[in-house]
């Protein structure tokens, strides 16, 4: 029997700005040789442009795919939650689109330092019938070491970085990758917090510090 491989991974958890894109990728067993062929690995490990090239032909060779567009009010309010954080909303959101996929082989990207508590998290979440069914491998680093996943991970860069490209259009303003090592992103952040709120995670310290920082400001202007 062919087995169906599911790899799921993420892209965009670190931002302070734009989605969380989640990602599983069903594959056959058999298929797995093609993607060692496209050379597909970790999506850090590759080029915006080679990453491109390659998501057309990994969607040619996917069995079934599965994709989750988590944009920041919806992270923001699970934080806001005093039970969750971004681990179990990961866990969360993988399980159920892995639940539709129907896999024999879960391989999933712990996100957590805890691989026990995420894989005992992610297990409960899943549908009973796929819980029974299919072999977990919940470890880190499953990006570097399964084919898979790595592939999961290109196709979320992807996405993501399109969804960025896409704002970056709407307002007409390149604030960078979204992530605070980005100049452009920092300069964004202090300067349109307030214009473009829905831009941001705000429940990020990153985003409260500026916060912070804009009303002692205005108290100092009195």
């Amino acid at each position: 029997m062919n087995k169906i491989i599911v790899g799921i991974d993420e892209a965009g958890r670190g931002p302070v700005l734009g989605p969380l894109v989640m990602v599983a990728l069903a594959v056959k067993e058999e298929d797995k040789k093609k993607l060692e062929w496209l050379g597909v690995k970790d999506s850090k490990l590759l080029t915006s442009q080679v990453r491109e090239e390659l998501f057309d032909r990994i969607r040619e060779i996917v069995h079934d795919f599965r994709i989750e567009v988590i944009e920041p009010d919806a992270i923001d309010l699970t934080l806001k939650e005093v039970e969750s954080n971004l681990n179990w909303l990961e866990a969360e959101t993988s399980a159920r689109l892995v639940s539709e996929l129907n896999p024999d082989i879960i391989i999933v990207d712990c996100p957590s330092v805890n691989i026990e508590a995420y894989k005992n998290y992610f297990s409960s979440r899943l549908s009973s019938g796929v819980k029974e069914k299919a072999k977990l491998v919940v470890e880190h680093k499953a990006d570097m070491n399964h084919i898979v996943v790595a592939a999961a991970s290109v196709v979320a860069k992807v996405i993501r970085d399109r969804q960025i490209e896409r704002l970056k259009l709407d307002i007409g303003i390149d604030f960078g990758s979204g992530y605070m090592s980005d100049p452009k992103t920092k300069d964004f952040l202090e300067n349109y917090h307030d214009k473009y709120p829905h831009l941001f995670r705000r429940r990020w310290q990153s985003f409260k510090n500026v916060e912070e920082q804009k009303k002692q400001r205005k108290l100092g202007d009195f």
